[in-house]
């Protein structure tokens, strides 16, 4: 008789037995402490007197009822296995998480970087427009010039006036001596005439 297949389109039905349960983001935090822990000097420095103070109390109590490790400490090499056994997989397991975390992160700078391109580029757009639209108008350097002219015109025609005033005063000045040398040549004529001397 043939195996009956699990149909694809339905879900599965929970299996019986044991479950266990653990909130995947606590297990992590938990590891990546004793991941933490397990790079430090602190951690070397313990575990290496623990080390010494195991290999000391069984060699100096290695006759007595007090010792429980025999000299190839076989028992001292199994725990150091355990552990090893243990924190590797701890390690490995704080890495990803950081690389998890990295990823995140790596992703966030990537969609920042499009966003701060495309606002770059619209900036740049517009930018390009107001250029264009401001095309017919006047530029700095076209008004410079040409309050520079005004400027020059407005000095040439003050210039031209006080010019002018003064050869009107010189005129008139002229004008004046000549009347007063002529009333004083009158003057002179008529007290000729009327002085009979």
């Amino acid at each position: 008789m043939a195996e009956r297949r699990a149909r694809l389109d339905q879900p599965n039905l929970p299996r019986r037995g044991l479950r266990v349960s653990y909130d995947p983001e606590a297990f992590g935090r938990v590891t990546e402490r004793i991941a933490r822990f397990l790079g430090t000097g602190r951690y070397l420095i313990v575990q290496t007197i623990i080390v010494l103070l195991w290999i000391a109390w069984n060699i100096v109590f290695q006759h007595g009822p007090l010792h429980f490790d025999r000299y190839p400490f076989i028992f001292l090499t199994l725990i150091l296995s355990l552990q090893a056994a243990y924190s590797a997989p701890l390690i490995l397991l704080a890495q990803n998480r950081q690389d998890d975390r990295d990823r995140v992160n790596l992703e966030e700078d990537r969609s920042q970087a499009r966003q701060s391109g495309a606002d770059a580029e619209y900036l740049a757009r517009e930018i390009a427009a107001i250029r264009i639209a401001l095309g017919d108008v006047v530029t700095r350097d076209y008004l410079r010039s040409e309050l520079q002219r005004f400027d020059r015109d407005d000095r040439d025609r003050d210039r031209d006036r006080d010019r002018d005033r003064d050869r009107d005063r010189d005129r008139s000045r002229e004008r004046k001596d000549k009347n007063r040398d002529r009333d004083r040549d009158r003057d002179r004529d008529r007290d000729k005439l009327t002085d009979p001397a």
